[in-house]
């Protein structure tokens, strides 16, 4: 990976637009990644033929992080976890009656663990430079998936014993869906970049 940081992700480039200061475009922008986390973690696509739905909320988790770039996406997502931490129904499964901490520690825990991780990796990722070229895009959405699979899998062994299955459980069920999402993501992210010209250079 290439280690020379840019100076700008795309959120620090078209941000400016807003005309507020930086500390309330940096309000604006949590607040707006937080309301895109929310919402799409209860957006559920059916797939013909399959029992598994594809969710929207790794897609949010992975542009954010690469959008916003390492510590303003830490922030939001972080934010996003105070949330659902203290009981509100913010996560895709997440309910009136089961909610807070009994659901952050219960089986989908480590994915939501990835997703604080797959959010730094993207933002770093993103921090290089990686986020303007479709090819490494892709390779920075697959890192991320990796970011939130290990830990959310590694959880499942745990919770479950690895006596189970637990790939068939957390794993193949959602590559179709992941490979749709990190194709979406890694149009997008260099599309955009387009839009703006070479604004950060």
């Amino acid at each position: 990976m290439n280690t020379v940081m840019t100076d700008r992700v795309l959120a620090e480039t078209v941000a400016p637009r807003l005309g507020a200061s930086s500390r309330l475009r940096q309000a604006a922008l949590v607040a707006l990644g937080i309301t895109a986390l929310v919402a799409t973690a209860k957006v559920q696509v059916p797939v013909p033929g399959s029992p598994v739905a594809i969710g929207m909320g790794t897609f949010a988790v992975l542009c954010i992080g690469a959008a916003y770039g390492p510590r303003l996406g830490l922030t939001t997502i972080l934010g996003y976890m105070l949330l659902g931490l203290v009981g509100m129904d913010v996560f895709q499964s997440s309910t009136a009656d089961l909610n807070g901490i009994a659901y952050m520690t219960g089986s989908t825990g480590g994915y939501l663990l990835g997703y604080v991780l797959a959010t730094a990796v993207l933002g770093l990722f993103a921090r290089a430079g990686w986020d303007r070229s479709v090819g490494r895009m892709a390779v920075a959405m697959v890192a991320g998936n990796v970011a939130i699979y290990v830990p959310g899998l590694l959880w499942l062994g745990t919770l479950y014993g690895w006596d189970q299955p637990i790939i068939a459980w957390g794993l193949t069920p959602f590559l179709l869906g992941d490979a749709i999402k990190l194709a979406l993501a890694a149009l997008l992210l260099p599309a955009l970049w387009k839009m703006v010209g070479s604004a950060r250079r």
